[in-house]
């Protein structure tokens, strides 16, 4: 099956998601990365998202440290012994292995990588008034894509960027984009684990002109960039955090986060909000 071809719908003009990733866990639950307990953090932000009335949760990868098997079904367990009631997407991360993100998907987490929000009310009420030429379409789709490459490194391959060139050439008004690696450098150690063909894909992004913002995890920190007017968001960590702007292999317990993002439609307009959770250590 394509990476494309399972689509999850809401029947809204509007979505409240959560982007949480790099969670980094392990088969056992009370090991440790670099001193804090990932399970404990993991399981720490899904409470708190629980309470934020979300549409959907944004897995942005890394989900294991110790690639074992144990670590997939630890991230299974927490969510489904946790509050959320939200279904669960997932993109995989330089850590992951895909066909073990496949076999947890079922029930509340979910293999779908097309998220689309449509106005239904609004298009019924086009509908019944001959109106629909002369109404912008005010769905949003959400991508998620596979950054994930031969190393830890990522890389989009051709075919894939083909893929992502045909979702975004149907008649949405706004798409979102959300991968594991970082597109862009950010000036510290991680840019030697970056995308590697960053710079391709941001093209491919900008140049289908509805695009709105591309959201990734990957380097443990809150950063905020900007490709030819294309926004670039970058979530911490649920687990630990990487110092910014530090070239060295730096640490650090500010306590798990994850991104908040608010995507309303109206009269043909997409507006987005976003902000960074940081709760404590």
């Amino acid at each position: 099956m394509a990476w494309f071809d399972d689509t999850y719908t809401f029947n809204k003009p509007s979505l409240r998601i959560a982007h949480v990733t790099d969670c980094h866990l392990f088969a056992d639950r009370n090991a440790e990365y670099f001193g804090v307990n990932t399970a404990t953090y993991f399981q720490q932000a899904l409470e708190h998202m629980a309470l934020q009335q979300l549409d959907a949760v944004v897995f942005g990868g890394d989900l294991t440290q110790d690639h074992s098997v144990e670590s997939y079904l630890l991230f299974s367990e927490l969510i489904s012994n946790s509050t959320l009631t939200c279904p669960v997407f997932w993109l995989p991360g330089n850590h992951d292995e895909i066909a073990l993100l496949e076999q947890i998907s079922g029930g509340q987490i979910k293999a779908a990588k097309r998220l689309v929000a449509n106005n239904l009310t609004n298009n019924l009420t086009n509908n019944l008034t001959n109106n629909l030429t002369n109404n912008a379409s005010t769905d949003i789709e959400l991508l998620l894509i596979n950054s994930k490459g031969l190393t830890p490194a990522g890389w989009v391959t051709s075919e894939h960027l083909n893929e992502i060139s045909d979702c975004l050439a149907q008649p949405v008004s706004k798409q979102l984009v959300f991968c594991h690696h970082n597109p862009l450098p950010i000036n510290g150690y991680l840019d030697k684990h970056m995308l590697e063909n960053g710079p391709q894909l941001l093209n491919t992004l900008v140049n289908n002109g509805n695009v709105a913002a591309l959201i990734h995890g990957h380097v443990h920190n809150d950063y905020t960039q900007c490709f030819r007017e294309l926004d670039i968001y970058a979530t911490p960590a649920s687990s630990v955090q990487f110092t910014k702007h530090s070239k060295a292999w730096q640490q650090q317990n500010n306590g798990p986060a994850y991104r908040m993002l608010y995507i309303n439609s109206s009269q043909g307009q997409v507006h987005i909000n976003t902000d960074v959770i940081w709760l404590s250590a």
